[in-house]
C-alpha cells in the first residue's frame, strides 16, 4: 500500500490512550531526573558505614590525629586530603576569614614580621589584595610607627613618597636613579624632598638628547610654569581625567602652597584601579595593617606609638609565647590599648593557647621551629610538626572563638589549603612572598637566577639588628647569641599583583576538589568527620610531586 501520513487524530482512540498511559507525564521525567541528581549528591555520604570504616573514603581528622597509636606528629606534606563531591563553580568558593576575633580578610594571607618581608610597600599590597601585612620590629620605635602609617595615608594610585631631587642636581643623578630604581618620572622640588616647592618635573623626553651629565636639572626640566597639577583631595577619577587631558604620565598633586604631597602615574592608575577586595578599617576605609612588637619594658611605649599611628592589630612577637612576659604585656595591651586586636603566640600545644586565650589575646600565631630559615627545633629540642600543631590548636581555640595563624611551614597553595583544612582561620607566610617585588631589599643574580635575600629573625644578622628580643624576653642581654635561624635567598616571584590571585585561585581550587565551598564549611566538615585525610607514605609522597622527567620547567602562572 501506498504511504499516507495522518495526523494524530485520526489514530484509533483506544491507540491514543495506550500511548499516554505507557509515556511518562513531563513532571515525572523531572522527578526521576531530580531524584538521580539527588542521588548523586548524596553518593559520599550514603556510602555503607562498613566502607567508610574500612578506610576506603580516607579517615576523619579524628582517627589521624587523636587515635595515632603511633604517637607520631604530622607536617604538611604527611596529609592528603580525600576528594568531595563538586555541586558548586570555583568562583563560588569563599575564602574570607577572621584574622582576629574582630579583624575578617577576603584572602586568609598574612605577610610574615621578618626584615627580609614585611615593611609598608609589602604592607599596602597585601591589604589592597584582601589580607594584611605585619610590620617586622627591626626599626626604631618611631621608625616602625611611620611605616604603620604609610600604609594608614595610602591611597590607591597615589605615589605618597616619590622620589625628588632638586633644581641643582645634575643629568648624572637621574641617569643613576632611572638605573637604579627604574624610574623615568622625577618631581623637582626646591629642597629637592617630597614636600618642598614645586619647580618643575623631569620624564624621558627631557632626559634624551642630554650628552654632559653634568648638565644642571634646572636648564632641561619642564618647569613648573607649564606642568598640569592636581590639587591635594583629587580624586583618582578626576585625576584620571587631567592625565587623559594633559597627555601626560605623571600628575604632581600639591597644597595650597604649591608643595608636592603626591605624585599620580598613569601606569600606576592602570595597575592599581580596581582592589574590590581590599583589607579596609570600617571606619575610615582605610587599609589594614598590623605591628610586631616584643615582650620588654620599652615596647610598651613602641605600642603607644603604632597605636597613635593607627596600627589595626599588634602581634606579640616571641618563639615560645607561653612566658610570663608574653602574658603580662597582653594583659597590659587589653587593658591600655581595648580597641587594638592583640595575637599572642607562637604557640603549639593547647595548653600554650589556654593561657593566652585567658590572658585576652584575640587571635593566636601556630608553629615554633618550622619555618624554611628556622632551626629552633634542632638548636632547642623543642617545636612541634606543623600539621598536628595547627590541628590541635585550632580545635581548643575554637570552643573559645579564637581564631588561628598558621605560620611557617608554607611552601606551595597545597600547604595553604592543608592548613586550612587543619583548621588555621589564616596562614602566615615568610619565604613564600619574600622573593616578591614588594618585600624589602633588591634583586641580585647567582648562576644566572634573579635573587633575593631572605633570613630567619633568628639568624645572628637578624638579631644584632633587634631581634634578639623574640628569643630572649626579659631585660637580660646575652653574652652569647644562640642562632636559631639562617640567611640565605630566595627565587624571584614578580609582584604580589600577580602572585596573590595565583595563590587566591590555587586555594579555590584546592577546597572545590575537597568540595568545600566555603572555610566556615570546610571547618564544620573537619569536625564532624565529613573531611577525610590519608597520611602519605615517602613513596606516595614522591608519586605526588614532579617525578620520571628528564628534565622540566616549573612555571607557577
Amino acid at each position: 500500500q501506498k504511504h499516507r501520513s495522518t495526523s494524530p487524530s485520526q489514530h484509533h482512540p483506544l491507540l491514543i490512550s495506550l500511548l499516554f498511559t505507557l509515556s511518562p507525564s513531563l513532571d515525572e521525567v523531572y522527578s526521576n531526573d531530580c531524584a538521580k541528581m539527588s542521588l548523586k549528591r548524596k553518593a559520599v555520604s550514603d556510602v555503607d558505614q562498613e566502607t567508610l570504616d574500612s578506610g576506603a573514603c580516607g579517615f576523619t581528622a579524628l582517627e589521624i590525629f587523636h587515635k595515632n597509636p603511633a604517637r607520631v606528629a604530622y607536617t604538611y606534606d604527611d596529609l592528603i586530603v580525600m576528594p568531595g563531591h563538586i555541586d558548586f563553580g570555583l568562583n563560588d568558593v569563599d575564602i574570607s576569614s577572621q584574622l582576629t576575633r574582630n579583624i575578617t580578610l577576603q584572602a586568609p594571607f598574612v605577610s610574615s614580621p621578618m626584615d627580609t618581608v614585611t615593611e609598608s610597600n609589602m604592607a599596602i599590597m597585601m591589604a589592597l589584595q584582601g589580607g594584611i601585612g605585619i610590620i617586622h620590629s627591626n626599626f626604631t620605635a618611631a621608625e616602625q610607627a611611620a611605616q604603620v602609617a604609610k600604609v594608614k595615608r595610602f591611597k590607591n594610585g597615589f605615589i605618597t613618597e616619590p622620589v625628588c631631587l632638586s633644581p641643582d642636581h645634575t643629568a648624572e643623578d637621574v641617569f643613576r636613579i632611572k638605573s637604579e630604581q627604574g624610574y623615568s618620572g622625577i618631581p623637582i622640588t626646591d629642597s629637592g624632598k617630597m614636600g618642598g616647592k614645586l619647580m618643575g618635573i623631569i620624564s624621558n623626553r627631557d632626559t634624551s638628547f642630554i650628552e654632559d651629565p653634568t648638565s644642571k636639572i634646572k636648564d632641561f626640566m619642564t618647569p613648573r610654569s607649564v606642568l598640569s597639577v592636581g590639587k591635594d583631595g583629587v580624586s583618582l577619577e578626576e585625576a584620571n581625567e587631567l592625565l587623559k587631558a594633559s597627555k601626560k604620565g605623571k600628575l604632581p598633586v600639591v597644597n595650597e602652597n604649591d608643595e608636592l604631597v603626591a605624585l599620580i602615574s598613569r601606569t600606576d592608575l592602570q595597575k592599581n584601579r580596581d582592589y574590590p577586595r581590599a583589607s579596609k578599617d570600617k571606619e575610615n576605609k582605610q587599609l589594614l595593617v598590623g605591628a610586631a612588637i616584643g615582650t620588654r619594658p620599652e615596647d610598651r611605649e613602641r605600642a603607644a606609638a603604632l597605636v597613635e599611628a593607627g596600627v589595626d592589630v599588634l602581634v606579640v612577637d616571641s618563639s615560645q609565647g607561653d612566658s610570663i612576659y608574653q602574658l603580662d604585656i597582653v594583659k597590659y595591651l587589653k587593658e591600655t590599648h581595648p580597641s587594638v586586636d592583640v595575637i599572642g603566640g607562637n604557640v603549639v600545644t593547647p595548653i600554650q593557647a589556654l593561657h593566652l586565650i585567658e590572658a585576652g589575646v584575640d587571635g593566636l600565631r601556630v608553629g615554633m621551629g618550622i619555618g624554611s630559615i628556622c632551626t629552633t627545633q634542632e638548636v632547642c629540642a623543642v617545636g612541634r610538626a606543623q600539621a598536628s600543631a595547627v590541628y590541635h590548636v585550632a580545635k581548643f581555640a575554637r570552643k573559645y572563638g579564637i581564631p588561628i595563624l598558621a605560620d611557617g611551614g608554607i611552601k606551595s597553595t597545597g600547604h595553604i589549603t592543608k592548613a586550612l583544612c587543619c583548621g588555621a582561620s589564616c596562614v602566615m607566610m615568610g619565604s613564600m612572598l619574600a622573593g616578591t617585588d614588594e618585600a624589602p631589599g633588591e634583586y641580585f643574580y647567582q648562576d644566572g637566577v634573579r635573587l633575593k635575600r631572605y633570613r630567619g629573625m633568628g639568624s645572628l644578622e637578624a638579631m644584632s639588628q633587634g631581634s634578639e628580643k623574640r628569643y630572649v624576653w626579659d631585660e637580660a642581654v646575652a653574652a652569647i647569641k644562640v642562632a636559631q635561624g639562617v640567611s640565605g635567598a630566595v627565587q624571584d616571584k614578580g609582584t604580589l599583583r600577580r602572585y596573590v590571585p595565583y595563590l587566591v585561585q590555587g586555594v579555590r581550587h584546592g577546597l572545590q576538589d575537597a568540595g568545600m565551598n566555603s572555610l566556615e564549611g570546610t571547618w564544620k566538615s573537619l569536625y564532624d568527620g565529613k573531611l577525610r585525610f590519608e597520611i602519605r607514605s615517602p613513596a606516595a609522597q614522591k608519586e605526588g610531586g614532579v617525578h620520571g622527567l628528564h628534565s622540566y620547567e616549573k612555571r607557577l602562572y
